[in-house]
């Protein structure tokens, strides 16, 4: 009965002792991959509601015409700069990072947002010269060629070089999120050294992944909160997972 006992207790050990390592394993090689953050990311800052503002408080020094800012928006769709994050982790938790903002993309982004702003001012020029009583056509090629014969330059031309800046700079975007150096992800805080763009600056920021994304929700810490509040929140799409 004695031995019968002991063995029962000993299968019992032997069975725990399993699962337990059974689980030690699984949280090291596969819950832990859920935490991961290895890949290359691509994200989007959205510009449409800023240039929308700026474009809107321009038009609205024309005499005698109407505009809101959803006539604004309502040009200026999806207006957007991508970035590239790589991440590489090294050790569990840790690794390195570049991200860099894409001139061309920031290029796209600019004359789409001109060409909006075009479409808007020449529907305003067309109401304001039907208003005056002008007698030729109004149509948006009529007033095209209006604005070239006046001032030499396409609308675009004209609006980038006489008008607001509608998005802030190349280098502004650049000085805000290029950059490489270590990181270190933890209880949902990622935190990054810049070696090179910001040199020497530190950002904590906290991220939720799902799936093939990775959110940064803000920045924990930080002595600008209208900078923080006005960078986030940005959305990353993995693009290439990394083979480990």
């Amino acid at each position: 009965m004695r031995k019968i006992r002991k063995n029962v207790i000993v299968t019992i050990l032997i069975l725990t002792l399993g699962a337990s390592t059974a689980l030690l394993a699984y949280l090291h090689f596969f819950a832990a991959d859920d935490r991961r953050l290895s890949g290359e990311w691509t994200g989007e800052l959205h510009m449409t509601e800023q240039a929308a503002v700026t474009a809107l408080g321009w038009l609205q020094d024309m005499e005698a015409v109407k505009v809101t800012l959803e006539d604004v928006e309502s040009c200026m769709q999806e207006l957007t700069v991508q970035i590239d994050l790589t991440l590489e982790q090294t050790a569990r938790g840790e690794g390195t990072f570049q991200c860099n903002v894409l001139p061309e993309s920031y290029d796209a982004c600019r004359q789409a947002a001109y060409e909006g702003f075009a479409e808007a001012f020449r529907g305003l020029l067309a109401e304001r010269l039907r208003m005056a009583g002008y007698a030729e056509g109004t149509d948006g090629e009529a007033v095209e060629a209006l604005v070239i014969e006046t001032f030499g330059m396409s609308t675009v031309s004209y609006l980038m070089t006489c008008g607001p800046a509608l998005l802030p700079s190349l280098e502004e975007l650049q000085a805000g999120y290029d950059g490489s150096g270590v990181y270190e992800a933890a209880e949902g805080i990622l935190t990054r050294q810049f070696e090179t763009g910001g040199a020497g600056a530190v950002r904590s920021e906290r991220y939720i992944r799902k799936d093939a994304s990775l959110i940064l929700l803000e920045e924990t810490g930080s002595g600008d909160s209208k900078k923080a509040l006005d960078r986030y929140p940005v959305v990353y799409t993995l693009k290439q997972p990394q083979v480990r």
